[in-house]
């Protein structure tokens, strides 16, 4: 259960930080990279509150963890296009990577529960 809520506080946190600076884009990205982000996360943010209130969690998790891996390349993306800076690339990362961790560590949680 401490996965689960430490997951959802952790993406909702992400979601917000990123939303914030998509907003600073460049016209050019803003549309097309930034919002991309944006949505993949609230993506993110809807499939595990789905997961965490379904009986079937694992292809729920499974799916987030593939959006957290396309959410990489956009943010490298935006990196690389000087849409974030150095330090913000870092700590977009770091956001992605621990959520990473809390989902797998709650797919493990649901093998060893089955």
């Amino acid at each position: 259960m401490a996965s689960e809520v430490t997951a959802l506080a952790k993406a909702y946190d992400l979601t917000l930080w990123m939303a914030e600076r998509v907003v600073r884009f460049p016209k050019a990205h803003h549309y097309t990279i930034g919002e991309r982000m944006v949505t993949t996360l609230l993506d993110v943010q809807e499939l595990l509150i789905e997961a965490h209130y379904s009986k079937e969690k694992r292809e729920l998790l499974r799916r987030v963890n593939l959006l957290l891996e396309r959410l990489r390349l956009l943010v490298r993306l935006a990196k690389d296009l000087h849409c974030l800076s150095l330090s913000q690339y870092e700590f977009a990362a770091r956001g992605i990577n621990e959520t990473g961790r809390l989902v797998g560590g709650w797919l493990r949680q649901q093998d060893r529960d089955k």
